[in-house]
């Protein structure tokens, strides 16, 4: 299946969180820093308030960037949109991305079970389809989000990468219904991207994006094996290397 969201010349180049030199990670400032520089892709996080907002935000808690603390999925939206990240920023709710950003396509990592049914009316609300590409470290919360949308992009859960990292070794695993494997290069000691898993992944027509990916050494050893995706804190770095290797759109 061809999707809308991978339809793009060169590398798909994202914006990890957005674009970390403009503002801190996931406010509207990285978000906005990040289009201005050219990108086309922003990635982000998605967690959900007590009361069903959706929020640009990475962590279940708000401690670790926010001058507020706990739990977002028991905090009511009045009370977090007073918490400044950095001191300085608003969280941004999801739904500001959409329409600050409507030629950007974005990449949600949805991170509770509590931000799955508000997303997906979310998604219909803004009819915002072709723009999104889904993924989860929760294979039943990627699954109930295909049942919704089948013809949305959606990234591998951890059975499909898997699955895919065993199918590099021509071993039998059958059909991966994901449009793309968005993995990193090693998960603790266990190499995943490699030659062969790029071009076993694309004999079955899945893109490979590859995250975190912040130094220029390895930004362009992952281009020279074929990679079709980047998603990294160094937005200027990985910028300036497409450029320079006619990547960049």
């Amino acid at each position: 299946m061809a999707y809308a969201f991978l339809d793009h010349v060169g590398v798909l180049a994202f914006a990890h969180r957005g674009d970390h030199e403009s503002g801190p990670e996931n406010t509207m400032p990285a978000f906005a820093g990040a289009v201005n520089k050219g990108f086309d892709y922003l990635e982000t996080d998605v967690h959900c308030t007590k009361d069903g907002v959706l929020l640009a935000f990475h962590d279940a808690r708000l401690d670790r960037v926010t001058d507020m603390s706990g739990l977002i999925e028991a905090k009511h939206y009045a009370d977090i949109r007073k918490a400044r990240v950095a001191g300085s920023e608003p969280i941004p709710q999801l739904a500001e991305l959409f329409s600050a950003f409507p030629d950007t396509r974005f990449n949600i990592d949805l991170k509770a079970d509590n931000s799955l049914l508000p997303f997906i009316r979310l998604v219909r609300s803004l009819n915002c389809q072709d723009r999104i590409c889904v993924g989860s470290f929760n294979d039943a919360r990627l699954a109930a989000f295909r049942r919704e949308f089948p013809k949305v992009c959606t990234a591998m859960g951890p059975r499909e990468v898997l699955r895919a990292r065993l199918a590099s070794f021509n071993l039998p695993v059958g059909a991966i219904q994901a449009g793309c494997a968005q993995v990193p290069v090693r998960h603790k000691r266990i190499s995943i991207v490699d030659q062969r898993f790029i071009q076993k992944m694309q004999a079955r027509n899945i893109q490979t994006h590859v995250w975190t990916v912040n130094t220029s050494k390895e930004i362009n050893s992952l281009l020279d094996i074929g990679v079709e995706g980047i998603m990294t804190d160094r937005a200027s770095l990985l910028r300036t290397i497409l450029i320079q290797r006619g990547l960049w759109e």
